[in-house]
């Protein structure tokens, strides 16, 4: 297969730009997932004296 130097540059610089999309994508994707986090943290009463105690019988 030939290819011209200039063909290959666009051909380059397409695959650059893909990438630099899929890594801003996941970053979005990573960025709302720790919203998710934080915002269910946030709704959950957690009880802080469950699991204190551990009742054991034989």
């Amino acid at each position: 297969m030939d290819m011209s130097v200039a063909a290959l540059s666009v051909a380059q610089h397409q695959a650059e730009a893909w990438q630099e999309i899929g890594l801003k994508m996941l970053d979005k994707a990573m960025d709302t997932d720790v919203e998710m986090v934080e915002e269910a943290l946030q709704m959950s009463s957690l009880d802080p004296n469950v699991g204190q105690n551990i009742d054991i019988s034989v």
